[in-house]
C-alpha cells in the first residue's frame, strides 16, 4: 500500500543517513560503492571493471538499486511475485506450475507460523517485500 511505501521510504532515508554513505561497511572491513542505478550499465560496467581491477584484497559490498522485472510489465507491476520464476508465458507473465506433489517448504513453515501465533498472539511476522514467496501472505 502507499502508506506503508511512504513510511519505508522515511526509514530508508534515515537509516542512509545513520550509515553515512556506507560508513557501517567500512568499519566491517568492506569497501563501500554506491548505491549505484543497476540498471545503467553505461556507468555501471566501468564500475565492475574497476573493482575487478583493484588489487585491493579487502572485500567489496557495491550497493545496486533497482527495480524489480525492469523493462517486462507483467514482472514490474508483480512487486511480490515473479524474483525467480520457472516457466511462463512471455507475452503475459502468467506461470505454468505443474500440481503440487507434496507440500511446499514454504507452506510448511507459513503454515507451523500461523499455529504458533495462535497459541501466542505476541508472535509478528516481517519479511522484505516478498510476502508470496515466504509464507507471510497466508499469515
Amino acid at each position: 500500500p502507499e502508506n506503508i511505501q511512504g513510511i519505508n521510504k522515511r526509514i530508508d532515508e534515515y537509516a542512509r543517513g545513520i550509515v553515512s554513505g556506507g560508513t557501517l561497511f567500512e568499519e566491517l572491513g568492506f569497501y563501500y560503492v554506491g548505491p549505484v542505478d543497476g540498471h545503467d550499465l553505461d556507468n555501471l560496467i566501468p564500475i565492475l571493471e574497476k573493482l575487478r581491477d583493484n588489487p585491493d584484497d579487502k572485500p567489496v559490498l557495491l550497493h545496486l538499486k533497482t527495480v524489480k522485472g525492469y523493462g517486462y510489465p507483467p514482472a514490474e507491476q508483480a512487486s511480490d511475485r515473479m524474483h525467480g520464476v520457472g516457466k511462463f508465458n512471455i507475452g503475459t507473465g502468467a506461470q505454468v506450475k505443474k500440481a503440487p506433489v507434496a507440500p511446499t517448504l514454504t507452506s510448511i513453515f507459513a503454515n507451523a507460523l500461523i499455529d504458533a501465533a495462535t497459541e501466542d498472539r505476541a508472535i509478528v511476522g516481517i519479511t522484505a517485500a516478498m510476502p508470496g514467496g515466504t509464507g507471510m501472505d497466508i499469515f
